[in-house]
């Protein structure tokens, strides 16, 4: 996660990190990318973990921006719609 914080930070996030936000290979299929992609979001939602605290959905809302990245990385790099 600090690798990542790290790269957002310098607006240099790579191919390699995306695959590693959405825990799949670059050899996953789109369609396994966008299932893995709708599962984090799920899991990571802020609104699951609203009523723990600002602190937590802070941390939830940060989890996310970092998915969506790599989504978009990922989609842009692979011409996915």
């Amino acid at each position: 996660m600090a690798l990542l914080t790290f790269l957002r930070f310098l607006h240099l996030p790579t191919l390699e990190a995306a695959y590693k936000v959405l825990e799949i290979l670059p050899t996953a299929t789109d369609e396994e990318v966008r299932a893995a992609y709708r599962k984090l979001v799920l899991k990571h939602h802020p609104d699951r973990v609203a009523t723990l605290g600002e602190d937590i959905k802070r941390a939830a809302e940060e989890k996310l921006q970092d998915i969506n990245n790599a989504k978009e990385i990922i989609y842009k790099a692979r011409g996915i719609k």
